[in-house]
Order: structure tokens, then C-alpha cells, then sequence
């Protein structure tokens, strides 16, 4: 489903957690179980207003609306342990690998996460593609966490693109809001939320496989 007349771009930037591996379940189970442990549970509207967001902000936000911010290093601490315990059962998106690889031979392409370094390799690994990205923007590269369109500027910058030139691939709605926010062709990816909340919150383009988006592509 596209929303406005797209002409075909010279980059493509990907986001990680959602788009190219499968782990926002894992994420928020990780988020449970550590929640769990001092007594919080969460509502899903919770977890989705955070989905796209990083533990550090998610986690600090939660407890000081709850009156308890000096739980916040040793929630994170508990969370990434739990995470760390069960990322084995990440596996990837399925298309990802292959459609980077095909992404790759056409355009130049990049990734743009919130995801910590340490993370961040560890989908590297799991997917063998980490060579094929000209550019690569983590956590520890942006201090403003999505809907700020930092992250992708990075990333554009890094390409030395503007924003006309490059589409983004997200499939949060704070990922949305962010990239439309830099002003970026942006495609939502059902893996998160659904079409219609995903073109709801900007996205130009809304898919239900890379396979579509490589048809999108492919006919412009």
C-alpha cells in the first residue's frame, strides 16, 4: 500500500529489532520478567508506546511515573540479563537477509537502530550480512532516543544523502514518527503493528513482506 507518488531511491536504511530480526517479542518478554521482579505489571498499551524505544528510556520513563527512578540500574541490569538469557531464540525476519543481499547489488544501504553495540553484533552474527552496510548508526552513535529523527540523520550523513534520496524501513510507530520526522520515504513493515496503525502514524509505504517491498521497488 503506497500513500503518495514515489520515485526510486539511491539508499535504503534499515532499522533492526522488528524489521531484520525478530526480536521485539524477546524485548518485551525480557521487560516482564524484569518488571516482575519489583512487583510491576504492564499493560500491552504499555509496551507498545515504548516499542522502538531504548531500554534506557523506556525503563527510566515507567519508574519515574511510578515515584521509583532509583530502581532504574538495577532494573536495566536485570533486564538485559534476562534478554541475554533468551536471545538465542532470536532468528531473522523472514526475506531480511536475502532481500539485503538483493538491496545491495541496487542501492547503497545503511542501519539505524537503538540497539546497543553489544546487541547490535550479535544480530550481525546471526544474520551474516553486517559487511553489506555502508553505514551503521547504534546507540552509541545518537543521544536522542526515537521519535527523534537523529538516528537517521546520522545515518544520512554518514551516506552524505539527503533526505529526498533515501527511503527508511521501520515497523514501530515511534520508528515511523521518526523517520518522517527526517524527512525520509518511509516503509512500514508489518512484523509489529498492523497496516493500518502503521499508515496511521506516516508511513508512505505500508508492506507485509520484503517480498512486496521488493516488488514496490522493482516497479518504480
Amino acid at each position: 500500500m503506497t500513500a503518495r507518488p514515489l520515485r526510486s531511491p539511491l539508499a535504503l536504511i534499515f532499522d533492526l529489532d522488528g524489521v531484520l530480526i525478530d526480536s521485539e517479542p524477546l524485548h518485551k518478554q525480557a521487560k516482564e520478567m524484569a518488571f516482575a521482579e519489583f512487583g510491576i505489571v504492564l499493560s500491552e498499551e504499555v509496551y507498545d508506546r515504548y516499542k522502538g524505544r531504548p531500554d534506557e528510556t523506556t525503563l527510566r520513563e515507567i519508574l519515574e511515573e511510578r515515584g521509583s527512578p532509583e530502581l532504574l540500574p538495577e532494573l536495566t541490569q536485570r533486564k538485559h540479563a534476562f534478554f541475554q538469557s533468551i536471545e538465542h531464540q532470536v532468528q531473522p525476519v523472514t526475506g531480511a537477509v536475502d532481500f539485503v543481499r538483493w538491496a545491495k547489488t541496487r542501492f547503497r544501504i545503511a542501519l539505524a537502530t537503538s540497539s546497543t553495540p553489544r546487541n547490535r553484533n550479535m544480530a550481525f552474527q546471526l544474520l551474516g550480512i553486517g559487511d553489506q552496510f555502508e553505514a551503521v548508526v547504534d546507540s552509541s552513535r545518537h543521544q536522542r532516543p526515537k521519535p527523534d529523527p537523529e538516528v537517521f540523520r546520522v545515518a544520512m550523513n554518514d551516506l552524505r544523502l539527503e533526505a529526498a534520496e533515501c527511503w527508511i524501513i521501520e515497523d514501530s510507530l515511534n520508528g515511523i514518527v521518526a523517520a518522517k520526522a527526517a524527512g525520509c520515504v518511509t516503509v512500514g513493515i508489518t512484523t509489529t503493528f498492523d497496516a493500518g496503525k502503521l499508515a496511521r502514524a506516516g508511513a508512505d509505504v505500508v508492506v507485509e513482506s520484503f517480498a512486496e517491498l521488493r516488488g514496490v521497488l522493482e516497479s518504480l
